[in-house]
């Protein structure tokens, strides 16, 4: 055997033990596994492993899921967010070039099932309007607590009742015992109010009829404290909160409407001097110059006193002789339809909003992913625990009176079982 043969045979040798210690390595010690649990509902904050801390760009993403009822959030940060309606074990990779990691996620049932419904009720101050001391009552002496504590009562469960968010820039917050998941391509949840539809006029719009949009502010309980307080809100851009020029109703309303969209918009309501009660129905004589109020664009107008509702419209646990409110102000959708005065149809906004179509139709559910921050910019959330529900025009619709969101209970649509696809 001479010497060449020998050599050769020695490489290969050296090759398969080579191949062989490398086999058993990657047998030994496989790809790193990072193990967490968390509940239903609840958001979990996931931190990349210490080795993928001098790397600048990190891909997050879903190697499976037991259902698709779930959101991670991350963008490209060491860092990302990840919740889940159903129970389960999920499968996550962090990665960054060949540098990957592998994540399982246990979800375990919560202790105390999630209502699908609004659990509290955690603010809520109506502008003036002829439904406001009504719904809910107001009875002499009570206070904001109180009021509070009746809107609380009015909104939460399944078997909730209704209150009134007045004029322009009225407001409720509302809370669930859980976080609402933020599924990607669904609608998630959505708010009850009070629209019916009517014969439509020449507008060509869609659905029309008492259509009176509530615009809508989320938050998610990053502090954990059960409290909308240090949350940052963040706006659901509806289809007209920019302009209302992409609304079919548009063309027609600008010959006799205030079309403009006001974003950063303030408005004043003055208590009246007097409550005199308006005429009866049968006479038809209200009070035009009622409740005064002025804005932060240099105009001033009065909220009327129709025949159909003596009471105060300001509401009367306030102790202040003005109001103020601030928010975005939409475009009047509100069409006087016959010529004679007698016939307003207010039209709905395409998507986005509270009270603007019935309750049952799917444009009453609204997406998580259209939140959009303080400066208009979009923002992608895990899922959100707080909505305020603010009422978004300012208009006064003859015999029926203000333009006024009503809201009613509210519904986690995965918990119930709603799919409302985009």
């Amino acid at each position: 055997m001479n010497n060449r043969y020998l050599f050769l045979l020695y490489l290969g040798c050296a090759a398969l033990l080579i191949c062989s210690c490398k086999k058993n390595a990657e047998t030994s010690n496989p790809a790193p596994v990072t193990y967490s649990q968390v509940t239903t509902n609840t958001i979990l904050k996931l931190e990349a492993p210490q080795k993928f801390a001098d790397k600048d760009v990190l891909k997050w993403e879903m190697i499976s899921a037991p259902s698709e009822l779930y959101r991670l959030t991350s963008g490209t940060s060491s860092a990302a967010f990840f919740t889940a309606v159903n129970a389960g074990t999920y499968q996550l990779k962090v990665s960054s070039g060949d540098l990957a990691d592998t994540l399982l996620v246990t979800v375990q049932q919560r202790a105390r099932a999630a209502a699908g419904f609004t659990a509290k009720v955690f603010d809520y101050m109506p502008a003036p309007g002829q439904f406001v001391n009504e719904m809910p009552k107001y009875h002499p002496g009570d206070t904001y607590e109180t009021m509070l504590a009746k809107a609380d009562q009015e909104l939460v469960g399944e078997d909730a009742g209704m209150v009134t968010l007045g004029s322009w820039g009225g407001y409720v917050v509302l809370g669930f015992d859980h976080t609402i998941v933020n599924v990607a391509g669904r609608r998630d949840f959505r708010i009850y109010g009070n629209t019916f539809g009517t014969p439509v006029g020449p507008s060509n719009a869609p659905f029309g009829g008492s259509s009176e949009p509530g615009i809508v502010m989320v938050a998610w309980d990053k502090n954990k404290n059960g409290k909308p307080d240090a949350d940052e809100w963040y706006e659901i851009r509806g289809s007209a909160s920019f302009s209302a020029e992409g609304e079919s109703w548009y063309s027609t309303a600008v010959a006799n409407n205030d079309v403009r969209t006001f974003r950063n918009y303030e408005m004043t309501y003055q208590r009246p001097v007097t409550e005199t009660p308006a005429g009866t129905p049968e006479n038809n004589v209200s009070i035009s110059n009622y409740i005064r109020w002025t804005d932060n664009q240099g105009q001033t107008g009065y909220k009327a006193k129709n025949v159909f509702h003596a009471q105060s419209y300001y509401p009367a646990w306030v102790k202040d002789d003005k109001i103020v409110f601030n928010g975005v102000r939409l475009a009047n959708n509100g069409l006087e339809e016959n010529g004679q005065g007698t016939y307003y149809v207010r039209y709905a906004f395409r998507y986005g909003y509270v009270d603007n179509y019935p309750n049952a139709h799917d444009n009453s559910g609204i997406d998580i992913d259209w939140a959009i921050d303080k400066n208009g910019n979009p923002v992608t959330l895990p899922g959100i625990d707080f909505v305020k529900v603010y009422s978004g025009v300012s208009q006064e619709n003859g015999w029926l009176g203000e333009t006024s969101t009503e809201v009613g209970r509210g519904e986690d649509l995965h918990l119930l079982g709603v799919k409302i696809e985009n």
